[in-house]
């Protein structure tokens, strides 16, 4: 799929849903009295025509590369910020590349550690650029984009090794990026969600909780079939096939399974004692109920978890900013929410 396509779609925001529609002759989607935003619709019915491949199909490098280009295309104007910058910093595992984004806030803000989507195996710094600019402007608050190990080359824990150190590197060293020691979170979308949750739970055992933490429609089950895998599971934005690769790919080689809670953490033995934890959902998502299912499971625990579910969403909706104009004003909406959740909780 080339640029000028997509350019185009960004024109389509502004004509009426049933003109968009019509484009593609397709009637409304309305699923459990949920309706998919109409340019969302569009997209995805255009994937189909033009046999876009499935975020799994072929090679791991294939992958990788059709998703890059993809998300390039999806981008956008970059959202601005007060700055960018690349490093790396030393961990046990070696060295890990990271981007910090700063606000245009002043005084001392919280600081987010980022973990991208992608299955655990594909994605990067560049392909969640634009989500980390729209959490940094609209939460003010840094960001640390963190390019964690990938599998299969770098099965679990390797990723969640690196998310650990990331963690604790960010608390170290907060006050010379300019934010502040006391409020270091963690979130990510997707696989970045199941990474953030998992490591969330590690420092709380290990006496270090973070201050909250973001799960954007997190990857928390991969053993129960809920409804939603069953309704949406055929959606070219993440289907069941490519659940089930990801998952595989993830734990190749090793004698972890798919109950571990290191895979699953809906299924840790244990869902106490977490911070205050926002769950954002898409309607038309496969892995909503289970990211649903996790927010209810913390709350009945005593702890805080807030749930925000955007009944016309898709997976990916983060990353899909430039061309729908529902899916930025949900990324911010999700900002806004978390800033709000951070400065309840975390005064």
């Amino acid at each position: 799929m080339d640029h000028g396509r997509y350019l185009g779609m960004q024109l389509m925001g502004c004509l009426p849903e049933r003109v968009v529609l019509q484009l593609v002759r397709e009637r409304p989607r309305v699923v459990e009295g949920q309706q998919m935003d109409a340019l969302l619709q569009f997209v995805s019915a255009l994937r189909r025509k033009l046999r876009a491949p499935r975020l799994t199909d072929g090679t791991v490098e294939q992958a990788r590369n059709a998703f890059r280009r993809e998300m390039r295309a999806y981008a956008g104007p970059k959202t601005p910020v007060q700055s960018v910058r690349d490093f790396d910093i030393a961990t046990a595992g070696g060295s890990l590349a990271v981007r910090h984004y700063a606000p245009l806030a002043d005084g001392v803000q919280p600081l987010l550690v980022f973990l991208h989507g992608g299955g655990f195996t594909i994605g990067d710094l560049d392909t969640h650029d634009e989500p980390c600019r729209i959490l940094c402007l609209y939460s003010r608050m840094h960001v640390l984009s963190v390019a964690y190990r990938l599998a299969p080359e770098h099965p679990v824990p390797a990723a969640l090794d690196d998310s650990h150190a990331a963690v604790h590197w960010a608390r170290a060293h907060a006050a010379s990026l300019g934010a502040d020691p006391a409020r270091v979170t963690i979130g990510g979308d997707s696989a970045g969600g199941s990474l953030s949750a998992v490591t969330s739970a590690r420092m709380r055992d290990e006496g270090t909780p973070v201050a909250a933490q973001l799960l954007i429609y997190p990857a928390m089950d991969a053993v129960t079939q809920r409804g939603s895998h069953s309704l949406y599971g055929g959606e070219v934005f993440l289907s069941g096939h490519d659940g089930k690769r990801f998952t595989a790919w993830y734990t190749q080689g090793t004698e972890i399974r798919r109950e571990d809670p290191r895979v699953s953490a809906l299924l840790a033995p244990r869902l106490d004692g977490l911070p205050p934890t926002l769950v954002i959902t898409g309607g038309f998502d496969m892995l909503r109920d289970e990211g649903e299912a996790y927010a209810e499971a913390v709350r009945l625990t005593g702890a805080r978890a807030e749930l925000l579910r955007f009944p016309g969403m898709v997976h990916g909706f983060i990353n899909l900013t430039g061309i729908v104009p529902a899916a930025r004003a949900a990324t911010i909406e999700v900002a806004q929410r978390w800033r709000s959740l951070i400065d309840e909780a975390c005064p």
